[in-house]
């Protein structure tokens, strides 16, 4: 008897790399596709013996194969030695008595009708970077958007992404931090109304069907083999992304091969601006959508400020600086370097303003006290890095306390500063460098930021 295809298993698992035993389907309608032969499974982690008889392990989900991230323990399910991966432990363990399953049957055929309801107008220069793009694209070579924060780079990129789609490709935005994709997300909703699209994040519930258009944290993109015809990594400079290779090896593995990837960011690495000179194009943008300069920082000093503020009282430069925001209304980007000193900070700004919240990376309220920052239901939010990026706010102010600290390097600086007049409205603010001592990153960001406001890039 001919099993036919299951259109439901086969949209949700097309691409994807799964846990047979966690699906949202029957195990029995699994199993008959499996049977059908629709469906392959292959090991959680295959180990092979090396010349010098030592054992390597390699996950077939992340393809993780450090071999300190791996532990090797008695299986109570197997009843024998297993191991599991460590690296992607978050999205379910996979052992060496895991099966995973991808689809091996007929693909989805994706739909070639889509609107592009974004009514705005590129300038010259973002309209030549939108043409480069879409070469890239018939070319299938890599390319590196390389503009500044504030340029509209997320604008360049429909018009590319619009033309795929109307080919029936699938693609996917990739991004670092969730809190870019939870700023992309509504905006490539509305620019492409009509087309699937789906958003996946630690703590997101991704849709049955299967999405012509992905927004992913590049960690989902583990559990993604062969699947997008086009690759956009935004904010590509970004931790975790620059410091992990399995994670960059999971956008290439998610990409069909000979796919493009693209790259998107104000601060790219020198190693990827030299990758991609070998064998792509680069668009550089130096000059905001609406024409007006970047913020250069100004520097003040804040001397002992972290005693001051362990010992309960926050110093008369930060009461100041606060207090003139919260009299004009202006919503405002407080930057730590610690989550410790943030919190202890936290309470001594609630004296200024009770509504003051702080957030951080594992923070359980994040999203939400960003969204209310943004609806301007709180006046202003303290944060650790994880805000330098993916977050704009009309008339945002931004200061950042120990700028001297070595986690404000020169790139997460101008990505700070990169916050500040952003709006047409508001296309200036400020930008305040609390320190003690000034550093080379500090006058490096601060050089930088005066080169592009000049016309020149580096």
């Amino acid at each position: 008897m001919t099993i036919l295809i299951d259109s439901a298993v086969r949209d949700f698992l097309a691409g994807r790399i799964w846990l047979r035993l966690h699906t949202p389907f029957p195990i029995d309608t699994i199993d008959a596709q499996i049977a059908a032969r629709h469906i392959e499974i292959i090991p959680g982690i295959t180990s092979t013996k090396t010349y010098t008889r030592q054992i390597r392990h390699f996950c077939n989900r992340c393809e993780n194969d450090t071999p300190s991230r791996f532990t090797t323990f008695h299986c109570a399910k197997c009843q024998g030695i297993c191991t599991y991966c460590r690296h992607c432990l978050k999205m379910g363990r996979v052992s060496s008595c895991t099966e995973l399953i991808i689809w091996k049957g007929e693909p989805p055929v994706y739909p070639t009708t889509h609107t592009l309801a974004w009514q705005g107008t590129l300038t010259p220069r973002q309209q030549q970077a939108s043409n480069e793009l879409t070469e890239s694209n018939t070319k299938r070579i890599p390319h590196l958007i390389h503009a500044v924060c504030g340029s509209g780079k997320t604008e360049i990129l429909f018009e590319p992404i619009h033309k795929l789609l109307l080919e029936g490709k699938r693609i996917c935005i990739a991004a670092p931090r969730v809190d870019v994709i939870l700023e992309l997300e509504p905006r490539l909703r509305a620019a492409f109304p009509k087309t699937l699209i789906d958003a996946l994040y630690g703590g997101a519930t991704p849709t049955l069907q299967s999405a012509q258009l992905i927004l992913a944290t590049t960690h989902q993109l583990y559990r993604f083999r062969h699947a997008f015809d086009a690759i956009f990594v935004d904010e590509a400079d970004a931790f975790p992304y620059t410091a992990d290779e399995i994670l960059r090896r999971a956008v290439k593995k998610a990409a069909k091969p000979e796919a493009p990837i693209h790259f998107v960011t104000a601060t790219p690495s020198d190693k990827l601006i030299a990758d991609i000179k070998k064998t792509g194009q680069i668009s550089t943008i130096n000059r905001r959508y609406h024409g007006h300069p970047l913020p250069v920082p100004r520097y003040d000093s804040l001397w002992n400020y972290a005693k001051q503020i362990q010992k309960g009282k926050l110093p008369k430069k930060l009461i100041d600086w606060t207090t003139a925001r919260l009299a004009q209304q202006e919503p405002f980007l407080i930057f730590f370097h610690h989550i410790g000193l943030m919190e202890e900070a936290e309470p001594l700004f609630q004296q200024l303003d009770a509504r003051i919240r702080a957030v951080h990376a594992s923070h359980p309220d994040r999203k939400e006290h960003v969204q209310a920052l943004r609806n301007k239901e709180l006046p202003g939010l303290l944060t650790t890095t994880i805000l330098e990026r993916g977050i704009t706010i009309p008339n945002v102010q931004v200061a950042v306390v120990g700028a001297e600290q070595l986690i404000f390097n020169k790139g997460a600086l101008i990505q700070i500063g990169g916050r500040v007049g952003r709006a047409i409205q508001h296309p200036t603010g400020d930008f305040v460098l609390f320190h003690h001592g000034i550093t080379y990153a500090m006058d490096d960001a601060k050089n930088e930021i005066i080169r592009l406001n000049k016309g020149e890039f580096t």
